[in-house]
């Protein structure tokens, strides 16, 4: 199939892909920051990616196989962990429930951390394919991504920068939480974001 190349180069998809690869790099060096600086990095940056994302082009898929993946699940366990440690108090929130969640009432426990774990590893697939130089490539890391902002990471990233904003704006001093979450195992990974969607997405009876 030979597509036309101009979409996958166009400004949006390069301005996109620079504030993609910003995130990433500001996700990866958490660990080298305080909590406060995260939350002020986000509050300013998150808007930035959504408005982006917004106006990534509408594609089509070139390959039936799916985009290759970079991020592992340990990747995703580092950003997280870094991430949520630096945040302590300020990285649990209450989310409204999902009205596409039956049997759900009354808001629920959200994490900053998870959210911005579940972003990243989109991205950074993103923005590693994309560097491939490979239109068919580019163009279906373009389409997937895309999809996946409409349908998954786009209203995690909003929720997250509410919870920045309303703590950011409430004067509140980040505490150190050491404490674990109760009730899940180290290596449950039954909730993990990315496989329950790509399960989904592939038709995985798994």
């Amino acid at each position: 199939m030979t597509i036309n190349p101009e979409p996958v180069y166009s400004g949006h998809v390069v301005e996109f892909t620079a504030v993609a690869n910003e995130f990433c790099k500001y996700a990866e060096h958490a660990g080298e920051m305080k909590g406060h600086e995260i939350l002020s990095i986000m509050q300013r940056l998150l808007p930035l990616l959504y408005l982006k994302a917004s106006f990534l082009p509408v594609l089509e898929p070139v390959f039936d196989d799916g985009n290759e993946k970079f991020v592992t699940e340990s990747d995703w366990y580092r950003i997280h962990d870094a991430i949520k440690s630096k945040l302590g108090s300020a990285n649990d929130y209450l989310e409204l429930q999902d009205e596409n969640i039956a049997g759900e009432e009354g808001p629920l426990p959200a994490s900053i951390a998870e959210n911005l774990a579940d972003i990243y590893q989109d991205l950074k697939n993103f923005v590693l394919l994309y560097q491939t130089g490979t239109n068919e490539v580019m163009n279906d890391a373009v389409w997937e991504c895309r999809m996946n902002f409409e349908s998954y990471w786009g209203i995690k990233l909003v929720n997250s920068l509410r919870a920045v904003h309303k703590f950011i704006s409430s004067d509140q001093q980040i505490e150190e939480v050491k404490e674990k979450s109760p009730g899940k195992a180290d290596n449950d990974h039954s909730d993990w974001f990315i496989t329950k969607r790509q399960k989904e997405f592939r038709g995985d009876d798994e």
